[in-house]
């Protein structure tokens, strides 16, 4: 089944593939992609675009906490809400890691278009650790 409205374009990250072209991210492999642009890219990084990506980076220096985890849990809600139409988010579920350095988010998405359901686990490593 094609579905090219949800999007073909260069893979993330820019890498070769066996044939030793571009490899292409296709469809909700694209959109997966794109979550991850969107989560990667700290607010103000782009030049051309100081409003794109996610303002989790401002939480780096944060304790381990259950507020650190709940304004992870909104900052990444507002980010993929601005910058990824192609999903709604169902659910962002923010826990930390045993060790207590990472908080783990994951996102649960449905891919508006073929109401396909996806989720993934966003590594979010915090330079103070556990609080």
């Amino acid at each position: 089944m094609s579905r090219p409205f949800l999007g073909v374009g260069v893979g993330f990250p820019v890498r070769a593939d066996a044939a030793g072209n571009l490899a292409i991210a296709m469809y909700e492999e694209s959109v997966r992609q794109s979550i991850l642009i969107v989560l990667g890219t700290a607010k103000g990084e782009r030049v051309m675009r100081p409003d794109f990506g996610c303002s989790i980076y401002d939480l780096v220096f944060e304790p381990s906490t259950a507020a650190t985890a709940g304004q992870l849990s909104q900052a990444v809600q507002d980010a993929l809400l601005l910058f990824e139409p192609r999903i709604d988010v169902v659910e962002v579920q923010v826990q930390p890691n045993r060790e207590g350095d990472c908080l783990l988010a994951r996102i649960d998405y449905q891919v508006r278009a073929t109401n396909n359901a996806f989720n993934l686990v966003y590594p979010f490593y915090l330079e103070g650790g556990a609080g």
